[in-house]
């Protein structure tokens, strides 16, 4: 009787391994891709909520001073929310008395430094300053800020403010 070669294993064998390392490399270059896309989004809502934060704190009309408050305040948090609920009065009654209507413009932000739930930015912008009813002529000026944001209940805001030269 001829004898029958046996098939051998080996093949199927070196098969699955190779898919198991296959699927194994799909699966981390997967979520590398994630957590990256991830970094990046956290990254952008930062310089968003900054860029956003300072033209809040220069857009503000005296006819519209209440929700133009509400605005700076949704943008902060912590410090920078304690400091500016400290001088809304003020703030408010200045801005009615000589009838400010002044629009903040965006021209630059970037990142300093980023972790999962705190960022710094650098922030400028500009303001273009009228007062109602005066022959003062508008006034343009400069704005340079260091912003501290912070991630709170999925939302960045700004925690800190400070003008810089």
């Amino acid at each position: 009787m001829a004898e029958h070669a046996r098939p051998s294993r080996i093949p199927v064998t070196m098969l699955v391994v190779l898919a198991v390392v296959l699927a194994a490399g799909v699966v981390w270059a997967y979520l590398k891709d994630r957590d990256a896309q991830a970094r990046a989004d956290d990254r952008d809502a930062a310089l968003r909520a900054a860029g956003n934060h300072a033209v809040s704190l220069l857009s503000l009309n005296y006819k519209t001073i209440d929700a133009d408050m509400r605005r700076i305040l949704a943008t902060s948090t912590g410090g920078a929310r304690s400091a500016y609920e400290a001088n809304a009065g003020r703030l408010k009654e200045t801005t009615v008395a000589n009838k400010v209507i002044q629009y903040g413009v965006l021209r630059a932000s970037g990142m300093v430094s980023q972790a999962e739930t705190s960022a710094q930015v650098l922030v400028v912008a500009d303001v273009d300053i009228r007062w109602d009813g005066s022959k003062t002529p508008a006034q343009e000026r400069f704005y340079r800020w260091a912003m501290d944001v912070t991630k709170v209940g999925g939302v960045w805001l700004v925690s800190k403010a400070v003008q810089v030269e």
